[in-house]
């Protein structure tokens, strides 16, 4: 007689709460920011990257603050967003290593996302933060939409929020949202 199997249970999906706030920019600033003098930095406009080099850098900046969007995506599904007519991602380089990046979504040329940003953490403290988002801003306005858009939540960096806003963007929503982590 054969014995009866037991189903397995389903694991149970793990959640986090967090509050995501949704922030504005209607008009391009006036001043730029510097890399830091003593760092040799880079930014490389990269186009259709491979896959892997992609989840290197959206892993590097994300792990730590459970980005998990992406990483939900099979390849091929993820190639087809990175590489869709409109998205534009920029890796920054020191010292000839990927330091960290930015994506901007420009489907809607009136209204621009910063989609993705930050730093690999080996990078973080050394005053290229400010640097980044003000190339990320300042391609963004070459593009003249009416509105760069971006949001932040409360799991990433507590630095997050206020360079932003130092930066010129405004908070015009906030939401609760529980997010599925993997």
């Amino acid at each position: 007689m054969a014995k009866a199997r037991t189903p397995r249970k389903k694991a149970a999906k793990k959640t986090v709460d967090t509050v995501v706030t949704f922030l504005e920019m209607t008009e391009a600033p006036h001043s730029h920011v510097h890399p830091p003098a003593n760092i040799k930095v880079a930014l490389i406009h990269v186009e259709q990257p491979p896959v892997h080099y992609y989840r290197y850098l959206y892993d590097g900046v994300g792990n730590g603050y459970k980005w998990v969007d992406r990483k939900k995506l099979s390849d091929a599904a993820l190639a087809k967003e990175i590489h869709a007519d409109g998205i534009e991602i920029f890796a920054a380089y020191v010292g000839g290593v990927p330091a960290g990046y930015f994506e901007l979504d420009c489907r809607d040329s009136e209204e621009i996302w910063l989609a993705y940003f930050g730093l690999i953490p080996d990078f973080h403290g050394m005053g290229l933060g400010k640097w980044l988002l003000s190339e990320a801003i300042s391609v963004a306005w070459t593009k003249q939409p009416k509105v760069l858009k971006v949001e932040t939540c409360t799991l990433d960096g507590p630095r997050a929020l206020p360079l932003y806003q130092r930066m010129g963007f405004v908070p015009y929503e906030r939401k609760d949202k529980t997010m599925e982590l993997l």
